[in-house]
Parts: C-alpha cells; structure tokens; sequence
C-alpha cells in the first residue's frame, strides 16, 4: 500500500459537463469547470517534495502575469464559443501563501474576467501555517476563498525541522484560531506518517492533536521517498532508514480507527472528512472528471488527451508572453483510460460503477476481480465495486491485478 498525496496528479479540476442548473446554478449551456493555478514558489524546500518549485522570489510578479495571460489565451483559444463556469478554484504549490495581497487580487480580478463564477463555489488556497498572519486574512477576507488546506504534517518540532518544515506546531491552532475568526469554516490539514524511528505512539499522539483542533478534512500520507529528493539521498546514503512496513501498517490501521470514531467520513484512501466537507476539487478528480491546470508544471486532462505545462517558471513566462501555451500533450488510449479509472475510482469509499465500463472492460474488470472478491479484498454492492477494509493494505497489488 502507497499513500502518496494524489499519486497521479494533484493539481486541479477541470469539471466539464453538461449538468443542468437545478444543481449548480447554471444553464446547461454552460460548461462547469473546476480550476487549478499552480504557484511554485516556497521560501525553502522541504526535503521530500518532488513537486515542481522554486526558492528563489524574484520573478512572482512576472509570473503571476503569465498566469493572467495564460487564462486569456485559453478562454480565447480553447473556449471563445462557450461560456465556462467555475464550480472549483484551487490554488496549489509550492507555496501559494508566499504571494501577497496584490498578487491574489490580480489573480482573482483575471479569473473573474474570463469566467462565470457559480454560487456555492469551493475554493481552496494552500497554506503554510506560519504565513496566516493577521495581515494575511485581511487579505483572504476580500477575496471569495473559503477553504484553507494547511499542511501541519506533524506536531512534534523535531520531525518538521527533518523535513525542513519552516513552521512550528504551535502555530497551526494560531492558524486556525484567526481563520476561523475571518469565517474560514471549512479547513483541511495534511498529516504525515512513517517517520524514520517514529513510532506508533508519537503517531497517536499527532492524531489526537489534530483531532482537537475541530478541523473539517484530515488528509494522511506515508513518508515516501523520491528519487530525486534530498530525502532519497539521505536513504541511499545510509543516513536514515525507512520504518518498518508492519509499523506503517499499523499506523494506518489507527489512523482509520481514530478518525472514523471521531465522525470523519473515510471517503479515498488517504483523506478523510467531517459529513459535507468532503473535498469536491479531489473528488472530481478521483472521478474522471476532466481538468485544467494553469501555470508552469500544471497538468491538464479531457479524457482524450493528457498535457501538461513546462517545468521551468522563465520557459514558461516566455511562451506566454508570446502567446504560445507551453504544453507536451499524450493522446490517451482507452486501455490507458480504463487503467486511470481503476487507479483513482478504487482510491473512493463508492469505488467503480461497473454499469458505466464498456463492455470488454466490464466483463475484464468482474473477471479480474472474482478471487479478491472471494478473499474479501474488494466487494461488490449495488454496481459498485469498491475495496474492504481489508484490501486498502494491500490496494497497490489489487489495483495492479485488475488494470489491462
């Protein structure tokens, strides 16, 4: 089992659909579309981050420019016909609490420009808890941000300053104290667990922390090592050792007791929620919703093709300075689109409608799936094929057993 934050891509959520407008308060003419603005700046690296970023401040102005521009040139390229609603707003990292008040403000004065903001949006802003100072949510409170995901990671000081982690534990209850203060109601923290010679109680303990803090979405990741990470290196060194795959295991095992106790919804493998708080940017995402992703490394995806912006912010603001979108593109086979399913749907509490495969891969899928099924691995209720509890430790074999 992997519990890697969003082993495909985590950033956004383009929702393209032709839903009628009892439900999202637009017309069936309009396509609803969840966005994704990627903001890699971080004023340090943590050492097991292998997402795209950047230490260095010097060029946000310019980017958050290109970022403007690259909507423009998507609404004018991609969808000059249509009228494009937002259901989601997601802004991810990086970093994206390093930009000032006048950098969100352009961002959000340019989104309001080139689309049709629905009611009842969820919009998300990633947060590192020291930077939610008093200034910055006088700055949120004009802003329509209503969800806050802060990645605590842990309470114990020794381990964020492992990681490199430039906040200090007693400052996520501040966090959130003045969060709530501005009418932040919906909030979400990261926790990490399998800690190099942590052990079972220091994780109990990082639990029943951030159990008291009220929050209303928990999501829990494993310590993973990279490639390319300066925590691999320190693994390949010898420096360090991973922990123990039985205690892992336990971990997780808690974590599942600990929450589900506590009235959270465990609704995908790693990510957890009070009723009514789940995440509607991820689940779209887990549901084979098609998305968008603006700014450098962002990723898109349509069901038909795959693409995914370049890694580099300078490559980047100079493509879009001159008009160009700075993106590879991979057309996607329906095999490839099947084993995309298996691998995000099977993440989900309600799994894979089999009623919405076709054919060959619904006859392969309830093939492949008998003998898990026999061994309790995965179950079937309702056209639903869904793991156990049982098969979500083992859910990387399952998965793999079952794709094409």
């Amino acid at each position: 089992m992997h519990l890697i934050k969003d082993s495909f891509h985590p950033y956004t959520l383009l929702y393209i659909g032709e839903e009628p407008s009892l439900i999202f308060g637009v017309t069936s003419k309009e396509k609803m579309t969840g966005l994704y603005i990627h903001i890699p700046f971080c004023e340090s690296r943590c050492i097991y981050c292998g997402f795209y970023s950047t230490t260095s401040l010097k060029m946000r102005d310019t980017y958050v420019d290109a970022l403007c521009q690259e909507m423009a040139i998507r609404r004018q390229q991609e969808y000059a016909d249509e009228k494009v609603a937002l259901s989601t707003i997601y802004l991810g990292g990086g970093t994206p609490s390093m930009l000032h008040g006048g950098h969100l403000r352009q961002i959000f004065k340019h989104i309001q420009e080139n689309y049709t903001l629905m009611d009842d949006m969820e919009v998300t802003m990633e947060c590192n808890p020291d930077d939610v100072t008093p200034a910055f949510c006088d700055t949120i409170r004009e802003l329509p941000i209503n969800r806050v995901s802060m990645g605590a990671q842990t309470f114990s000081d020794e381990r964020l300053a492992f990681l490199h982690r430039r906040h200090r534990s007693q400052q996520v209850p501040l966090a959130i104290e003045r969060l709530r203060a501005i009418g932040i109601h919906n909030v979400s923290i990261d926790l990490m667990f399998g800690f190099p010679s942590e052990t079972l109680e220091n994780w109990e303990k990082d639990i029943d922390t951030a159990l008291s803090l009220g929050v209303e979405h928990i999501s829990a990741y494993s310590l993973m090592y990279e490639e390319g990470t300066p925590l691999y290196r320190m693994l390949e060194k010898g420096k360090i050792s991973e922990i123990d795959e039985e205690v892992s295991l336990k971990m997780y095992e808690r974590l599942v007791e600990k929450l589900t106790q506590a009235g959270f919804e465990h609704y995908e493998i790693s990510n957890f929620a009070r009723p009514g708080y789940r995440s509607r940017h991820n689940s779209s995402y887990w549901h084979d919703i098609p998305y968008l992703g603006i700014g450098a490394s962002a990723h898109s995806y349509n069901k038909a093709t795959r693409s995914w912006n370049v890694d580099n912010i300078k490559k980047y603001i100079e493509a879009i300075s001159n008009g160009i979108l700075p993106s590879e593109s991979e057309i996607i086979d329906s095999d490839t689109h099947y084993d995309d399913i298996i691998t995000t749907a099977l993440r989900t509490k309600e799994g894979i409608n089999i009623n919405e495969l076709e054919e060959k891969y619904r006859h392969h899928l309830l093939t492949e799936a008998q003998r898990h099924i026999a061994q309790g691995l995965l179950t079937l209720t309702d056209n639903h094929l869904s793991l156990s509890r049982k098969g979500l430790y083992v859910s990387d074999m399952v998965m793999s057993d079952l794709m094409m």
